[in-house]
């Protein structure tokens, strides 16, 4: 009898701690992801340091963007966002409908993302498009190390773009 007892005060203490773990790596991931959309709003303005801070700087990061492709790496992903700054279209982006799933080292995000963007010739084009953004605990501090969203005729169009 008193090995069940034990048994189920070890289970008990194992659930709160890894159920408080988990509640943190929430709190923390969505805060990533809050800062994720902060800093690509930001990028729109020609700003692009916070959006090359919140990614991971190694060399297994990916970008499946809106304009379809696939980049792989820091230096192809952190290039095309300063391209995208350079640019200073305007717009913004909000991460609505979010689902976080949050782990001890590893986390991610499926969410809508909605909003504008500004076209060269000053067109406002609609956004809404799924997408998942994953990130990576890396010396304390959440990095985005996949972004992946839809694809996105009307970006394509505008902007006469796709990413090879």
């Amino acid at each position: 009898m008193k090995k069940f007892k034990l048994t189920g005060i070890f289970l008990m203490l194992a659930i709160l701690f890894f159920g408080c773990s988990s509640k943190n790596s929430e709190q923390e991931i969505k805060q990533a992801n809050d800062q994720f959309y902060a800093a690509l709003n930001t990028m729109f303005t020609g700003e692009a340091g916070p959006i090359l801070d919140i990614w991971s700087h190694e060399n297994n990061i990916t970008y499946l963007g809106p304009f379809g492709g696939y980049l792989k790496g820091w230096e192809a992903i952190g290039d095309e966002f300063k391209k995208n700054a350079a640019m200073k279209l305007g717009g913004k982006i909000v991460c609505k409908e979010s689902h976080i799933y949050p782990g001890t080292d590893i986390g991610y995000v499926v969410c809508v993302e909605e909003g504008i963007n500004i076209s060269a010739e000053g067109k406002t084009i609609t956004v809404s498009h799924r997408a998942t953004n994953i990130f990576n605990l890396q010396n304390g501090k959440w990095k985005l190390i996949h972004h992946h969203t839809d694809l996105s005729p009307q970006l394509e169009d505008a902007f006469d773009k796709k990413i090879k």
